[in-house]
């Protein structure tokens, strides 16, 4: 009998030891995973609200939600019907995300047969000025909530085009902008109203000037204008596919505005570089060739691009697929799937947050064979560093050469690996991987290969303004924050246009979420032997680790259960 009670409480134990093994195995397996990082004020995307969760663990620190009025007042009656409940509204301002408003679209019943909101030239305090009447409603409802609102999306694109927008005349636009900024104000001083956000190209295709040139002369020509700050506060601008252009672009635009005496900073409220080459969604008819590993390199290139371009805020545009989209576009925009998979670009897009937060200012160092940019950051503690963002344009292997402000610095690649490097000759060699060139520009490839960060101290002497961790809202327009930092040189005033060609389309899909053996594969195969420093892909978890983990939690359970079980029958034995 004794032996009998001993071998069960033998078990027992080796069980109950199974369980702190395996409950420690699962912990330590748990501390592996990258944790997410802070809210960050200056990066958003857009449609948080679709997977709050997923937008947590970006640390975005804002979204853009929709308010299509033919959508949320479809009739006459005065029924308000948003797009996002105030239950939605609430989680995503707990979240610490700031919201900003889209106003656009006219619904049938206030459509006059020029395409105009019925009353629009009427004084913006006539109760008949059907616009002035949605803007206010809007302004005055989600005051302190939603304190932002951009006015109108891409009225550039023309009428021949799927996402023509605005049926009205340059001069109507003014209007509308004009009595979109009386109004929200009136109802919200604190309103912060937005320009809609410009294209560049579909003026560029059409041979016309820009419309953000054009806009900007009839707002300027109004003798009221200066005393209302021109009637907006930021000016916004949606560019895509290609890291070069962004940062000329946004130079551009913010040259029209320098020209007109305007000094309103500028937001990048939409970027991205739509796939082809998703499994799930596969696409025959893309705009640009873009294949997965392609769009996750192009999430740091474009951040750090429009923040050496001077952009305040930048996001991607979307964070989530929805059920409507394959209508609206050909190609996939979200970071995530319709199942709420997570595509490649969404791990690079959340370490280009984490590493690129907290800038003061950023300069783009070498546009030639290799991209370059330099991100000045203040830490937590006060201290300075450098980000420096560095990839290869072509589809070789190249080396960068950094200038070293510090004896160490960190090497991450784009999926988190990190190294510790020292300088030869006062400079860190960095070794650049091959770009892909699913699509070139000229001779260079249109989205650059693997991205890395090299991290040091540096000595960070800030500019006159500098932005708070979370800036305030402006309480006038005299207050309208300023941009963050300017290209030392303008960027050329008409870039060219990437013309679409034939490419060859990849030989095989990449895996949806990066590994060792797929990275490698598509980015080292001709990787020089003797370098023994170019940098390696994280490996995340796979299912075959996920598997063992929970194969431990059962053996842990069963180890639980057989010890109270000894337990207990040891005591009644004892007892009888």
């Amino acid at each position: 009998m004794f032996v009998r009670r001993t071998s069960l409480l033998v078990v027992g134990v080796v069980l109950a030891m199974a369980l702190v093994t395996s409950l420690g195995s699962l912990l330590a397996f748990q501390d592996d995973q990258p944790e997410p990082p802070d809210t960050s004020w200056r990066f958003g995307v857009v449609e948080s609200y679709e997977s709050p969760a997923h937008a947590a663990r970006l640390g975005v620190g804002w979204t853009r939600v929709p308010f299509h009025w033919a959508k949320v007042q479809p009739g006459a009656s005065g029924d308000w019907e948003p797009e996002i409940g105030q239950e939605q509204l609430e989680s995503e301002i707990a979240a610490g995300r700031m919201v900003v408003g889209l106003l656009i679209g006219i619904p049938e019943w206030a459509t006059t047969e020029d395409g105009l909101p019925e009353g629009l030239y009427l004084d913006y305090n006539d109760p008949a000025n059907t616009w002035a009447e949605y803007v206010r409603r809007a302004a005055s409802t989600y005051a302190g909530q939603i304190d932002h609102w951009v006015v109108w999306n891409e009225p550039d694109i023309q009428e021949t085009e799927i996402a023509h927008t605005w049926d009205g005349t340059v001069a109507d636009f003014a209007q509308l902008q004009r009595v979109a900024y009386l109004a929200a104000k009136e109802a919200n001083p604190k309103a912060v109203i937005h320009l809609p956000a410009f294209t560049y190209w579909a003026d560029y295709y059409a041979e016309t000037e820009q419309y953000m040139a054009r806009l900007l002369d009839e707002i300027v020509r109004d003798p009221e204008a200066a005393e209302h700050n021109h009637y907006f506060d930021v000016a916004t601008a949606h560019l895509y596919f290609q890291p070069g252009q962004i940062y000329e672009l946004l130079g551009f635009f913010t040259e029209i505005m320098r020209e007109r005496g305007l000094a309103q900073p500028i937001w990048l409220a939409e970027t991205n570089a739509p796939l082809k080459d998703d499994p799930d969604w596969p696409v025959e008819d893309w705009t640009l060739s873009v294949t997965q590993v392609e769009q996750a390199s192009f999430m740091p290139q474009a951040l750090a691009a429009g923040l050496a371009a001077g952009a305040e805020r930048l996001a991607v545009y979307k964070l989530k697929d929805t059920e409507g989209d394959k209508a609206a576009n050909p190609e996939p925009f979200g970071l995530v799937r319709l199942d709420g998979s997570e595509r490649m670009a969404f791990a690079t897009f959340r370490l280009a947050v984490d590493y690129l937060d907290g800038a003061v200012g950023a300069e783009r160092e070498r546009w030639d064979e290799v991209g370059q940019f330099r991100v000045d950051q203040i830490k937590g503690d006060g201290s300075g560093q450098s980000t420096t963002v560095v990839f290869s344009r072509l589809p070789e292997w190249l080396q960068a050469e950094v200038p070293a402000t510090a004896e160490l610095a960190t090497l991450v690649d784009m999926w988190g690996t990190k190294k510790v490097i020292t300088p030869t000759n006062g400079l860190y060699t960095v070794d650049l991987a091959p770009a892909s060139c699913s699509h070139s520009i000229g001779d260079y490839c249109m989205i650059g290969g693997y991205t890395s960060y090299l991290v040091q101290e540096a000595e960070i002497v800030l500019p006159t303004e500098t932005p708070t961790a979370n800036p305030a809202q402006p309480e006038s327009p005299a207050e309208t924050p300023s941009p963050t930092d300017m290209p030392t040189l303008p960027p050329t005033p008409n870039p060219t246009a990437p013309e679409p060609t034939e490419t060859p389309s990849p030989t095989a899909a990449a895996s949806a979420t990066p590994t060792a053996g797929a990275l490698a594969e598509a980015a080292l195969a001709d990787r020089p032997t003797a370098d023994s420093s170019a940098p390696s892909s994280a490996t995340p978890p796979t299912e075959d680790e996920a598997a063992g983990v929970t194969f431990m939690l059962l053996i842990a359970a069963s180890g639980a259960i057989t010890l109270v079980l000894a337990v207990a029958w040891l005591t009644q034995r004892h007892r009888s």
